[in-house]
């Protein structure tokens, strides 16, 4: 804290360190200015930022096809594979494609996709509901949080 000083004298002081005048506020009357070594300053944020993205996880979108007809059996087989996927802590989408005179009935569909939210239930949760989409019908399941 070095008071308050005309920009000459801050500038000549910063100069004589060997160091930068950086504004931190320049709105404010007077601006509040801070004497640092600004390459230095750049470089370690640039260092934080990298370090700060190499800890992140990304969370990819995994889909997982299913039927209006499947059986119950090829119906565990799917929700083993998206409970892998959620545990890995991945988002899944279930899909069915309607074909044909599927189309007529969708709840036929809606019921599929309710068996097998059933299943994966204690894995995840619902992010987005069941919707019919032009011709599929698709749910989003979000991985629920690890305590």
């Amino acid at each position: 804290m070095l008071g308050v000083m005309s920009a000459y004298d801050a500038n000549r002081l910063a100069e004589s360190s060997n160091l930068d005048l950086v504004k931190i506020n320049p709105s404010s009357v007077p601006p509040v200015c801070k004497i640092m070594d600004y390459g230095k300053y750049k470089f370690e944020q640039a260092k934080k930022d990298k370090e700060a993205r190499k800890n992140q996880k990304i969370v990819e979108l995994k889909e997982v096809w299913l039927s209006a007809t499947i059986d119950t059996g090829d119906l565990k087989v799917k929700a083993k594979s998206a409970q892998g996927f959620l545990q890995e802590g991945d988002k899944v989408r279930a899909s069915i494609r309607l074909k044909g005179r599927q189309q007529a009935h969708p709840e036929i569909a809606m019921k599929v996709m309710a068996d097998f939210f059933e299943l994966i239930a204690p894995y995840g949760a619902k992010e987005k509901e069941a919707a019919l989409e032009g011709r599929t019908i698709a749910l989003i399941i979000t991985p629920l949080v690890k305590k």
